[in-house]
């Protein structure tokens, strides 16, 4: 691990035992309360994409709209925000995906993406990969080129950075935790 990679590690609180128990919960709040970390997260979340002409980011809601909105400033490039069901005021486009325990849903307007728009999927964490999968699948279905996605968290051994891989879709991570 490297020296940037322990510094977000650290800040990075476990709860243990939430939201059942044997789950260990990566909130990323205190690194969000943490000016130089929350500064460091988003700094090398942009890094990589700063030379590239990026139409938009796509934050899922809601600790990706806070990463989102940040990356989307530093970047000059719009944010679309992708909801839960039933939260976006004008017409939408949805799309159903897997949860650990069921199926839920997720929307974004309709006109958010111009078809062949480069855009940047983000969000804290990836996990089982049912959401960002989801969100993908949005946005191509409007015309998006989903250029890569982004977390600040992955917890590689429940499979999501795969499930991305396998659709295409370039992952970034900043840190990696073992466990769930």
């Amino acid at each position: 691990m490297t020296t940037a990679e322990k510094t977000l590690a650290a800040s990075i609180r476990a709860i243990h035992d939430y939201p059942k128990p044997g789950i260990i919960f990566r909130d990323i709040t205190t690194l969000l309360g943490d000016a130089k970390a929350f500064r460091q997260a988003v700094d090398e979340l942009v890094r990589p994409y700063q030379d590239l002409a990026i139409d938009q980011i796509a934050g899922i809601e809601a600790r990706g709209f806070i990463l989102g909105g940040a990356m989307a400033h530093q970047l000059s490039a719009g944010f679309v925000p992708i909801r839960k069901k039933g939260k976006l005021p004008h017409t939408t486009v949805s799309v159903a995906y897997s949860l650990e325990y069921g199926v839920d849903e997720m929307e974004m307007h309709v006109d958010a993406v111009q078809p062949g728009e480069k855009v940047i999927l983000c969000d804290d964490l990836i996990a089982t990969g049912g959401t960002a999968e989801g969100a993908v699948k949005l946005l191509r279905q409007i015309g998006a080129e989903v250029v890569s996605a982004c977390f600040v968290i992955d917890l590689p051994e429940l499979g999501g950075r795969r499930k991305l891989e396998a659709l295409g879709v370039e992952v970034r991570t900043l840190v990696s935790f073992d466990g769930h």
